[in-house]
């Protein structure tokens, strides 16, 4: 499977559509059943395709839980454009609003008890964070190595963003925001802004 967007660009458009009817047919049973009841029958019949067209680019329906995670927190990234930016107080303060609506978005999504997909959800968006805060620490002064700090502020961004959604009494999430900043700034150990 393709993980860089580049080289998902270059995909041959049949290749595109097919993956677009998986992922569709995969959105729609997940809000109709919960994730163990789905099948491969499922979603090779909600999505128009044979099993083996399935199998040609997911291996199980993990992988493709995996890939739809992947996609739609690119694309929330990619619509407030942090992708493109640098580092600033104002991004990584959009970038923490950002994962905080994902979650909630996906947590409410789902059909499925959360425990059976948050894994994956977590292990893509922190490796999304990590990859954007690693291009982000590239243009500035840091006290400790890229890889460290942006593995720390991942772990640090998406379990603060985890425990607002787990929150029965949530603050507003702008307010949330202001108060983790701090805590996610210290984990980049920046010399300079």
């Amino acid at each position: 499977m393709l993980d860089n967007s580049l080289a998902e660009e270059r995909v041959d458009p049949r290749i595109r559509r097919t993956l677009q009817f998986l992922e569709e047919a995969f959105s729609t049973l997940i809000h109709e059943k919960d994730f163990q009841s789905i099948t491969i029958q499922d979603i090779t019949e909600r999505a128009g395709i044979n099993r083996a067209t399935f199998y040609a680019h997911f291996p199980d329906k993990y992988a493709l839980l995996d890939y739809k995670i992947r996609q739609e927190f690119r694309a929330e990234i990619e619509k407030r454009t942090l992708n493109a930016c640098h580092y600033s107080q104002d991004n990584l303060r959009a970038l923490i609003l950002a994962v905080c609506e994902f979650i909630r978005e996906a947590n409410g999504q789902c059909k499925s008890p959360r425990g059976q997909f948050e894994p994956l959800m977590e292990a893509q968006v922190k490796a999304q964070i990590k990859d954007l805060l690693m291009t982000w620490l590239d243009q500035v002064d840091s006290n400790v190595s890229p890889e460290i700090s942006s593995t720390a502020a991942s772990w640090a961004i998406y379990g603060l963003a985890q425990y607002w959604n787990d929150e029965k009494d949530r603050k507003p999430l702008n307010k949330f925001v202001e108060q983790v900043l701090p805590l996610a700034e210290a984990n980049l150990q920046l010399n300079q802004i």
